[in-house]
């Protein structure tokens, strides 16, 4: 008989800049603190911690729905304590989700699905929870959560691509705007009744992708739909995703992605970070503006309810 096991990978994003704003001994023991409660939160839901990395804990739990409604509780309740958090203090957890057989030796474990989870959670943005379709299927109707499709996507290791989600466990989060739970995840796309587009424009080619096209990857991968061919630029860059009536920019990348907009002298520099698209401005990929021969993209945003002022 085989026995599946849900896999999770939690690690601690902003931890670099602790350390250079509060030295090493200071920032240690703040990302071990951080560790530890990761810990405790993962054996209160009847998960076992299999060991800690750094800042980063790995989790096994022997179902699905457990292992998803433990990464979504604890989110919720890091979201709570970072409101009393002094700013320098504050780091954000990411968490990546697989399922499948495992090997265990001597207290440790081993496998694909160990390898995966590890591989979303890089690959995941701050407060982020990215699954594998295998993982959600067997969740199923997990309480409070809802998944949105992330599209099929390259994991460093993997000789395919593999679908994966998004576990979005916001109270605040519009239902009818997220794919929904359960079996009928593969099937729904996300709803959202305020219809936008956007467009790009890279060496003199136009392409625009309506709201509903959504997400859309930025990539040197040829099977990006906005394929940027510059070695600057890694294999899946950027994810733009349409949330709550806008366009959503998420880096995913090693070196990361600068945003500015158009009548504005400043610019938005995002690692592993997300930011609203509005308006119109530029991105570049993998090295700032300062570079005049960065890899740089134009962009539209239109029929867009979000406003900023």
């Amino acid at each position: 008989m085989t026995v599946l096991t849900t896999v999770v990978f939690a690690d601690i994003s902003g931890s670099v800049a602790l350390y250079e704003t509060l030295g090493n001994e200071r920032a240690a023991a703040a990302v071990a603190q951080l560790t530890q409660w990761i810990s405790v939160s993962i054996q209160s839901h009847s998960g076992r911690v299999v060991k800690k990395l750094g800042d980063g804990v790995l989790g096994v739990f022997g179902d699905a729905a457990g292992a998803v409604a433990a990464t979504a509780d604890m989110l919720q309740a890091h979201e709570q304590r970072l409101a009393r958090w002094p700013y320098p203090l504050r780091m954000d957890i990411r968490v990546g989700v697989a399922a499948g057989e495992i090997v265990e030796v001597d207290g440790d474990c081993y496998g694909d699905a160990v390898n995966v989870a590890a591989r979303l959670c890089e690959r995941s943005g701050p407060g982020e929870i990215w699954a594998t379709e295998m993982a959600v299927l067997l969740a199923g109707a997990a309480p409070a959560v809802w998944f949105r499709k992330l599209g099929m996507m390259d994991i460093r290791g993997k000789a395919e691509p593999a679908m994966l989600y998004q576990v979005e466990w916001r109270q605040d989060q519009e239902p009818d705007s997220l794919t929904m739970q359960a079996g009928l995840v593969s099937q729904l796309s996300p709803v959202d009744s305020i219809l936008g587009s956007i467009q790009f424009s890279w060496h003199g080619l136009d392409a625009t992708f309506a709201s509903n096209e959504a997400p859309v990857h930025i990539g040197r991968a040829t099977h990006a739909q906005l394929c940027i061919n510059d070695l600057r630029v890694s294999r899946l860059h950027a994810r733009i995703d349409w949330r709550n009536s806008g366009f959503l920019l998420t880096d995913l990348s090693s070196f990361g992605t600068w945003v500015r907009f158009d009548g504005s002298g400043s610019h938005v520099r995002l690692r592993r970070d997300a930011c609203i698209l509005h308006g119109a401005g530029e991105i570049s990929l993998g090295v700032s503006f300062a570079d005049p021969k960065a890899p740089t993209v134009a962009f539209h945003v239109s029929g867009s309810r979000m406003h900023l002022g």
